[in-house]
């Protein structure tokens, strides 16, 4: 039988976790599906990442709303897929706070990739009706922005660390707790999705950045919260050598004449044994080995994702 396309098998409710990471400082996570996060300024929430569809963002608040009432003044998005921003008219602010490349691929792509990404995660798409059109930030940024918490509650600094999961990804820093929340540059026991990624400059100099924040508590995009250095530097390391691994294996099939295809069962040979039971994991490797392999072509920057294009890779790279 063949294997069924992306995630669109995958119905199943996962359960929410609900972590107060410090005091004002939460992270719901669930079972390998997309975390969001929210922090307390003295008199306001910032949230970070709105989920796919109003829908879904309205039971996150929900969940928050037992323990905090204070308005929502910003939201911010870590990059420009669908199911991390289409949810955004549910937080009821007009702060919506992103890269500036960001924005800049929501208006170049932002239409395709929510058709491809309902196609492949019919799940996280609750009640798409909801849905009122894209998002757009209201907020761009190049390098770094700061919010004043207020009070003694410090700063909530936004960074971009380089080009990785997308062009355009942000994080989200809280010195004082040393709390990174990471988005999808940063995967904690879960898969990566590289089909819009720079791989080489993910696997190093990005990852080098975000490294260098002395997190104690990381929260990345998918997957448990690492608490403690040791469990936050082997969410990096495990991320790093997710991409390393991916790199030599399709230079490897390149070098001796290979096919995407000879590509894709090398990589997933060398990576099934760590990573194979782990979320997303048989999703998301067809799409980041044809993205891997155009980039070691000289393809710059990604290909659209459409859903047509979505299921020839799909239907191409099946035994």
């Amino acid at each position: 039988m063949p294997r069924p396309f992306a995630s669109s098998a995958d119905l199943s409710d996962k359960t929410q976790t609900l972590e107060i990471l410090a005091e004002g400082v939460y992270a719901l996570t669930a079972e390998g599906d997309p975390n969001v996060g929210a922090i307390e300024g003295e008199d306001f929430l910032v949230c970070f990442e709105a989920l796919a569809t109003p829908a879904a963002a309205r039971d996150w608040l929900t969940v928050l709303r037992a323990h905090t009432d204070k308005p929502i003044r910003h939201l911010v998005l870590s990059h420009y897929h669908a199911v991390r921003t289409l949810g955004a008219s549910a937080f009821g602010t007009s702060s919506i706070i992103a890269h500036d490349r960001t924005r800049a691929l929501i208006a170049e792509r932002g239409k395709q990739d929510w058709e491809s990404e309902f196609g492949r995660m019919p799940r996280l798409f609750k009640d798409p009706a909801t849905i009122p059109g894209l998002t757009w930030p209201t907020v761009t940024f190049s390098r770094t922005l700061s919010i004043d918490l207020g009070g003694d509650r410090g700063e909530l600094d936004l960074a971009y660390c380089g080009r990785g999961h997308t062009e355009g990804d942000i994080v989200a820093w809280l010195p004082r707790q040393r709390i990174l929340f990471a988005g999808d540059l940063v995967e904690t026991q879960a898969a990566l999705y590289t089909g819009d990624a720079f791989h080489r400059e993910w696997a190093s100099g990005t990852l080098d950045h975000i490294a260098g924040f002395p997190a104690e508590t990381l929260v990345g995009g998918r997957g448990v919260v690492a608490h403690g250095r040791d469990k936050v530097r082997a969410a990096i390391a495990q991320t790093r050598e997710f991409l390393t691994v991916m790199i030599r294996e399709v230079q490897a099939v390149r070098d001796r004449g290979g096919t995407l295809k000879d590509a894709f069962h090398a990589v997933h040979a060398a990576l099934a044994p760590d990573y194979g039971g782990w979320p997303i994991f048989e999703h998301c490797l067809p799409f980041d080995v044809s993205r891997l392999w155009d980039e070691l072509d000289g393809i710059e920057r990604p290909r659209i994702w459409t859903a047509e294009r979505d299921r020839q890779v799909w239907s191409e790279l099946q035994d």
